[in-house]
């Protein structure tokens, strides 16, 4: 039973821990292009784009990189936080989604004339 209690203590300190919502772009070095996007947890897509790096499996990104990243190789991919939320543990998970909506609406606003996938 030692190893459900392990699981119980793994899983509530998980869900405790901050979480660090924001937008980003994950720019391709060679063309200039960009995925512009949000995420609740900022962390998850550093660890995708790092899976990725480590595995050579262009699946763990988005869908719209596949492309290029078969023709260019993970290597050509770089992550750029542009913008971060600070959020209270409290905070509604809905509230959060439509703030990062309107957060990546504006950043899509001002890279209008970037070259975005």
């Amino acid at each position: 039973m030692a190893s459900a209690d392990r699981r119980r203590e793994l899983r509530a300190e998980y869900e405790r821990r901050r979480t660090e919502p924001g937008v980003y772009l994950v720019r391709n070095t060679v063309t200039g292009r960009a995925l512009l996007a949000s995420a609740l947890d900022l962390r998850s897509v550093r660890n995708k784009l790092e899976f990725a790096r480590a595995t050579s499996l262009a699946g763990a990104l988005d869908g719209r990189l596949t492309a290029d990243v078969r023709e260019y190789g993970i290597e050509a991919f770089e992550l750029e936080v542009l913008d971060t939320l600070e959020v209270e543990p409290e905070s509604p998970r809905a509230d959060v989604i439509a703030d990062l909506r309107a957060l990546e609406d504006l950043w899509r606003e001002k890279l209008a004339g970037e070259p975005l996938y």
